[in-house]
């Protein structure tokens, strides 16, 4: 065989090789190609969930939440949109203030219409008393100290409602005779005064004043 011939059988054969080694490297996915990139996928459909309702802070600063002043409220609320416990014992102690001081003086005139008939009937009784002993009064009101919410109820076939308030007031009383001697109290030191007040109201009325129907 002349050397040109195996020359030619050899390069032949190289060539073979090099084909063979070429199919098999671009017919295969190695690290040569580049990585495929996922398809995005289908966008998962967000369904909204309902808030859960929050929570009443009207109601749940003043009574403990699921007793059954905080449920009596709610009723309220819901007879009565408007109605909110922060204003109601804003003018609850406003009240108190006005009908303790008239009772202290014996002048229910102003704060009449804020009376139930039995309390009505009650402070006018003790006043009259005072006055058959002959004693008046000299009051001074410093302030209440304290207005907290100690219950609340709710009928809903009446649609009365009632919230007690339990009050600490600080006045300066003196009780004197007709010859001006100090015979109960004291006209220059000031006491606390400890009451316990139930006002009553139908709700939805148009009437917006609540009634002072029982103390203690």
């Amino acid at each position: 065989m002349s050397n040109p011939m195996l020359q030619l059988i050899v390069l032949g054969a190289i060539a073979v090789f090099l084909i063979l080694r070429l199919r098999n490297v671009l017919g295969t996915r190695d690290g040569f190609e580049p990585p495929r990139v996922p398809e995005a996928s289908t966008p998962r459909r967000v369904t909204a969930v309902p808030d859960a309702p929050e929570d009443d802070d009207d109601i749940a600063d003043h009574v403990e939440q699921g007793s059954p002043a905080a449920r009596a409220l709610e009723q309220m609320k819901q007879a009565e949109p408007s109605f909110a416990v922060g204003p109601f014992l804003s003018g609850a102690r406003q009240a108190y203030e006005m009908i303790l001081t008239a009772f202290e003086k014996g002048d229910l005139s102003e704060v009449r219409p804020f009376l139930s008939p039995a309390v009505a009937e009650a402070f006018d009784g003790a006043i009259a008393e005072r006055e058959r002993r002959g004693l008046t009064a000299e009051v001074q009101y410093l302030g209440t100290r304290e207005t907290t919410l100690a219950g609340a109820a709710y009928d809903p076939d009446s649609a009365e409602g009632e919230v007690t308030v339990r009050f600490v007031g600080e006045l300066i009383v003196a009780l004197k005779d007709a010859e001006g001697n100090v015979v109960d109290g004291d006209a220059k030191a000031a006491r606390k005064q400890r009451d316990v007040w139930t006002f009553a109201r139908k709700m939805g009325q148009a009437d917006p004043n609540w009634l002072l129907v029982a103390t203690g």
